[in-house]
């Protein structure tokens, strides 16, 4: 029996008007192999230049969120705003309302999720949020539905397309950080403001849902240790290819007998690592489970078409799926009082100094590792950048080391007056 499904879209920007396009043209196909006639009842947006652009009739602009929810055509409201504000507002309203919710939005489900599940949960409607996290890659079905048999032990993915095109370019084009940033804001990939993606807040969103869904426990974003790109240098990408490392900006999490890390931080991997071919905007999740082994995701990350696929991947399965799924861990605010969060974690570390040329240098940088625990790897002094330079780059690669101790190895060599830490980044295996 084919279902008829009305859907509400509050926001047609970029992702509002992909799901618009994609439910619009694909009605009959969705028609045909989901047996559902899922129809756009209403639109709200302040935009009507818009709105009239992407064809969107008369009858269907809503004037006010009430008009919205006051439609008894109108099962499921698609919520693509973005930001804390009037979106959670709407959010709200259209929960108590008993309306399912869909969302694109990682920040109000990172910060309050735990609140609006309650809402659903109080009014027997589902609160979905699959675009959230990697644009079209099906991440978080795949993590519900795809891979529960299993613990899962790790993830590692890059899921911001901003900063994966960014450190692509300054890889493969030796481009400075500040020049591909530039292009990358002329070509709409990052915002005129793009603090949440390069300073790291958005994949720590991302990783915040993510680890939660992963591990079975709440990960509020607070606990996730959290660094960006801003300060990479390309030179550091270069040595770094020279050792067989790639750079990216990856999301960790991972669950072991120690407690639970998590970090979004600037992070070289071997080269032959599947995540290191992982170009542009594209994203990917790479993660471990104790039967499965080893999964990775790939697929666009962002972009109108992309994202509003998993939109209407879960306003389908909303309107196919009469039993309501909720998070599979306490939902609240705050982790769970016997959840043991590691912040002293374990990692090697690429670490470049400027040094002077000079005998005895490298024996006292070594000797400042050593008193720290610290084995070093690989250790290679660089040819001067200039003639006039009086320091000489000093690159050092450690065993696994804790960051703790790579953070006093840091402290004492800028202190030792032999030389300053130029870089440091961490290394997965």
């Amino acid at each position: 029996m084919v279902k008829k499904v009305g859907v509400a879209i509050l926001g047609l920007g970029v992702v509002g008007g992909g799901t618009y396009q994609t439910l619009v043209e694909h009605h009959d196909f969705y028609l045909k192999t989901q047996q559902v006639d899922i129809s756009v009842e209403k639109v709200l947006d302040l935009n009507l230049e818009r709105l009239k652009a992407l064809g969107v009739p008369q009858e269907c602009i809503a004037k006010n969120i009430e008009e919205v929810l006051a439609d008894p055509n109108v099962d499921i409201v698609v919520e693509t705003i973005g930001g804390i504000g009037v979106a959670k507002t709407f959010v709200t309203a259209a929960l108590r309302a008993a309306k399912t919710v869909v969302t694109s939005n990682k920040e109000l489900i990172c910060k309050f999720s735990h609140e609006l599940e309650k809402i659903a949960k109080h009014n027997h409607c589902g609160l979905y949020y699959e675009a959230s996290c990697v644009g079209g890659v099906p991440i978080i079905r795949t993590l519900l539905d795809g891979v529960q048999a299993n613990h899962i032990q790790s993830m590692m993915g890059i899921v911001n397309g901003t900063t994966n095109y960014i450190l692509t370019k300054m890889t493969y084009e030796g481009a400075d950080y500040a020049e591909v940033l530039k292009e990358a804001q002329k070509l709409g990939y990052a915002e005129a403001n793009p603090t949440a993606d390069v300073d790291g807040y958005d994949s720590m969103y991302k990783l915040s849902i993510l680890s939660s869904m992963a591990f079975h426990t709440k990960i509020p974003y607070t606990k996730i240790f959290r660094e960006g790109i801003s300060t990479v240098n390309v030179k550091d990408i270069a040595y770094g290819r020279e050792f067989g490392y790639t750079l990216k900006l990856l999301a960790i999490g991972k669950n072991s007998d120690k407690g639970i890390e998590v970090r979004v931080h600037p992070t070289f991997i071997p080269t032959n690592h599947p995540l290191a071919s992982v170009n542009d905007s594209f994203n990917a999740v790479y993660m471990t489970g104790d039967a499965v082994d080893d999964v990775m995701l790939y697929g666009r990350g962002a972009g109108a078409l992309p994202t509003a696929s998993a939109v209407v991947s879960d306003v389908i399965y909303a309107a196919t799926h009469s039993d309501i799924k909720y998070s599979t861990f306490k939902n609240n605010a705050t982790a769970e009082s016997n959840v043991k969060f590691v912040s002293d974690f374990a990692s090697a570390y690429y670490i470049r100094l400027a040094v002077e040329d000079k005998a005895g240098v490298l024996a006292k940088v070594t000797g400042i590792f050593g008193k720290c625990g610290i084995s070093i790897v690989q250790i290679t002094q660089k040819n001067a950048e200039s003639a006039e330079d009086e320091r000489v780059p000093l690159v050092v690669i450690t065993h696994k080391t804790t960051e703790n101790a790579a953070k006093n190895a840091v402290s004492k060599i800028n202190a030792s007056g032999i030389g300053s830490v130029e870089a440091v980044i961490r290394v997965e295996q």
